[in-house]
């Protein structure tokens, strides 16, 4: 056929420059979900870790305030027993004349601080240690007292620093667990955000790839392959509307394109289908289907038609889209060689529609071109 060997797939040789200068389908993304999520999970590891510090040391200070409590209970115990003591002392101050009770009360006094002693003694923090000496029962009172008081206020001092320490970790275990879980609650928000994102991307990604495969890239079209798929599908039955079983093919190859494309070159060439498409688009209704099969050669798609005048009249009217093209761009006369082919009649199969009116199309281009005929009669158009 003229010109399909010179300027097959011109826009794919010659492509426009702004069109080679488009930059392929890419998507590219920072941070994807996974590993947000992987940052996410190590900040959420590193709390854990300081809470677990945390309350590693508040269970130590809980220890060390109830070690301070048993201490400060065995010096109550021993003041306790100090004053008992100093209750039964004899006013006489001979020892030998002392009561039974004033030497049980020593005795008790000397236990009481016994248990103090061990207690203060073993403590892990190291507290300063109770001499021996100042266990015995015969030790002055004063220096029990004076021993009473310093342990008294020691242990008091302690035990207000310890809950003081035991305060402010719990207040920061409280602002670890609020940040842990403000950066818990913000990944996974920022996460399902950017998954969903990322799914609107990839979906309209997959739109444009599906859209450029069933499209013709230089005039939008669609192409052979979506054609071919329209006329794959069943036709609608003809319940109560017999337009509706109607179905036709107009496949049309231009004539003297190639002399356009030798002449003025393939960028005219391009910019020269581009108008004719959209001509054709324009010049059939919105249920019609315009394809560009490839090169020079198009095809309509018409559902739903009463008679073969209706497919006359389309025919005449994309013929005239081509010259009048022509004619607008100056590139001298180009027409158009259409065949028709309708379904039911004559062709049975809607399947094979396309290549019976492929076929019909050159038996116009044999018999002088620029007309249009059906599959079974030749009938030139009276466009000139």
């Amino acid at each position: 056929m003229e010109a399909s060997e010179t300027s097959t797939l011109t826009h794919e040789r010659h492509r426009p420059a702004h069109a080679a200068r488009k930059p392929a389908f890419t998507v590219r993304f920072g941070w994807g979900p996974a590993a947000l999520a992987g940052a996410g999970l190590l900040c959420l590891l590193a709390g854990l870790l300081v809470f677990a510090l945390q309350i590693k040391a508040i269970f130590s200070d809980q220890l060390k305030q109830e070690y301070t409590g048993l201490v400060l209970d065995a010096i109550g115990r021993a003041e306790s027993a100090r004053d008992l003591a100093s209750a039964r002392q004899p006013l006489t101050g001979d020892n030998d004349a002392e009561p039974q009770d004033y030497r049980s009360a020593r005795i008790a006094l000397a236990a009481r601080l016994a248990s103090v002693a061990a207690l203060v003694n073993a403590d892990p923090a190291a507290a300063p240690h109770i001499a021996q000496r100042a266990l015995s029962p015969a030790v002055d009172f004063e220096e029990t007292d004076a021993l009473l008081r310093s342990e008294s206020t020691y242990w008091r001092t302690r035990r207000d620093l310890v809950s003081a320490d035991l305060r402010s970790r719990i207040a920061r275990v409280a602002k670890t667990l609020m940040v842990l879980s403000a950066l818990i609650f913000t990944a996974l928000v920022t996460a399902l955000g950017m998954y969903a994102k990322r799914t609107r991307q990839l979906a309209r990604e997959s739109h444009r790839f599906e859209f450029a495969a069933l499209h013709d890239a230089l005039t939008g079209l669609p192409n052979r392959r979506q054609l071919f798929a329209m006329l794959a599908q069943t036709p609608p039955g003809a319940r109560g509307d017999p337009l509706a079983h109607t179905l036709a093919v107009l496949y049309i190859d231009l004539d003297g394109f190639k002399q356009v494309n030798d002449s003025l070159g393939h960028r005219i060439g391009d910019e020269f289908l581009i108008a004719v498409a959209r001509r054709f688009r324009e010049s059939v209704r919105l249920v019609d289907v315009v394809a560009r099969i490839g090169g020079d050669e198009f095809a309509v798609l018409v559902r739903g038609f009463s008679m073969d005048t209706e497919l006359r009249t389309i025919a005449e009217r994309l013929i005239a889209c081509v010259v009048e093209t022509g004619e607008q761009m100056r590139v001298g006369f180009v027409g158009a060689s259409i065949g028709i082919a309708s379904f039911p009649h004559p062709i049975e199969d809607y399947r094979h529609l396309l290549a019976a009116a492929d076929e019909t199309m050159y038996q116009v281009k044999r018999s002088g071109k620029n007309g249009y005929a059906f599959a079974t009669a030749v009938q030139r158009a009276g466009v000139s």
